[in-house]
């Protein structure tokens, strides 16, 4: 029988390469049972909430047409809702992605005259056209929707200052962005989120306040929507989809803004009526099962990553000590070589397509070339293995995802392994 050494040989990492992870994986053994105790945690929290519903076999059919009485959608929904701990949520196959589901989420509760307010600095580069920040056809601009922003403070924190002067009587709706996006910040704690949501509802308690969760779901042990906020808007090919939810999205939020975004998801007047689940419910009832096991795996990818490469002199965003908030992992070249060999290994890696050389590419809704490693069973899957970045300074890579930590490592072990035979890296 082979070693597992020897599996990592026939895999093509050298020796130097799997001892050098090795030595950083034995320092890591204590923030890896830590990581587990959330996952417990977390997991008996989506083991009650799906008892407390009333999950039953009958919840895996499948609804047709327009979905009314669609038993296995409504009582998922109120899943969401408890696990959340929101008045109601809407998740749905016809989300087609994150971006759609803030899209219909801000699109649902506002109107011409209104002001959005992101209180996280730039938001990610795909909601700049929702935005209208870039024009687009058919953004919240050319609805009558302002957008201003504040930026966050240089330590990654909140600048209340600037946030109370900023907030006027036409502000409608408060963005937060959990997760860095292509930027190189601290991604927000549960702490900071909560502390700015109360920030918010004192000056003005009818603001709405949006949390952008993507990446963040099951990395601590609180979410959002605890601690107040008005919706928690989020991708079911990320955390909550646990790998095998095939679309779908999820907003999760009080019952105004809830009905509000499934009139726009719908029609005004059906609103969350329709919808047929279309033979999906299994896959999200038995995704977001796994959801906290799988974020588990994929959070010790991101902090094994973050230990090898500072070693290794790379500025890397969490770097190898801090506190995480999300699965991200950003990691800084500095050159386009280095970003590109970095996600030609973790193209490697994967089970799908890893004879593939991924190439950057003018992506829909980026303003520059990004280059993105992803062979993974469901496209574009973040939860999965995967690695993107920007084809621009600073050169940064944005690693994510592994649905188990086994396949996590490999990935960063192969991409290790691609910058040293490309000279990039010397071990």
């Amino acid at each position: 029988m082979n070693t597992i050494e020897a599996m990592y040989q026939e895999l093509g990492i050298e020796e130097r390469v799997y001892r050098f992870g090795a030595e950083v994986e034995e320092k890591l053994k204590k923030r890896f049972e830590e990581i587990q105790k959330t996952a417990e945690y977390n997991q008996l929290k989506v083991i009650r909430a799906m008892q407390k519903c009333r999950v039953s076999a009958e919840c895996f059919q499948s609804g047709t047409g327009y979905g009314y009485n669609d038993l296995g959608r409504d009582v998922l929904e109120e899943v969401y809702a408890e696990v959340f701990h929101t008045e109601a949520a809407l998740v749905r196959a016809q989300i087609t992605c994150g971006t759609h589901a803030l899209a219909v989420a801000l699109f649902g509760n506002l109107k011409p005259g209104d002001e959005l307010l992101s209180i996280s600095g730039k938001p990610y580069d795909t909601l700049e056209e929702v935005i209208g920040i870039r024009p687009s056809r058919g953004s919240l601009a050319e609805y009558g929707v302002s957008y201003r922003q504040v930026d966050l403070l240089g330590d990654g924190s909140f600048d209340f200052e600037s946030v109370r002067k900023t907030i006027s009587e036409k502000t409608k709706l408060v963005e937060i962005q959990r997760s860095k996006g292509y930027q190189t910040r601290p991604t927000l704690s549960v702490a900071q989120i909560a502390e700015a949501i109360r920030f918010v509802k004192d000056i003005r308690k009818d603001i709405i306040v949006l949390v952008d969760n993507c990446y963040g779901e099951f990395v601590e042990c609180g979410e959002p929507g605890d601690f107040g906020a008005d919706m928690v808007v989020g991708s079911l090919i990320k955390n909550p989809g646990g790998g095998l939810a095939p679309i779908g999205g999820y907003i999760a939020g009080t019952k105004e803004c809830i009905e509000n975004a499934a009139c726009r998801l719908t029609t005004p007047g059906l609103g969350k009526e329709v919808g047929a689940s279309l033979g999906v419910n299994r896959s999200f009832f038995q995704g977001l099962f796994l959801a906290p096991t799988v974020t588990a795996g994929a959070l010790k990818g991101a902090i094994f990553a973050a230990n090898i490469f500072e070693k290794l002199g790379f500025k890397v965003v969490p770097d190898g000590r801090e506190s995480r908030h999300d699965i991200i992992q950003a990691v800084e070249f500095g050159t386009a070589e280095g970003l590109i060999a970095f996600c030609e290994g973790i193209q490697a890696a994967a089970p799908v397509d890893s004879y593939v050389t991924p190439e950057p590419w003018a992506m829909p809704g980026y303003d520059s070339d990004v280059i993105m490693a992803a062979g993974a069973f469901i496209q574009g899957s973040s939860i999965e293995l995967s690695a993107d970045g920007p084809v621009k300074p600073p050169y940064a890579a944005y690693f994510q995802g592994g649905l188990t930590w086994e396949h996590a490592k490999l990935g960063i072990l192969k991409a290790l392994q691609k910058l040293v035979d490309k000279g990039i890296v010397t071990l």
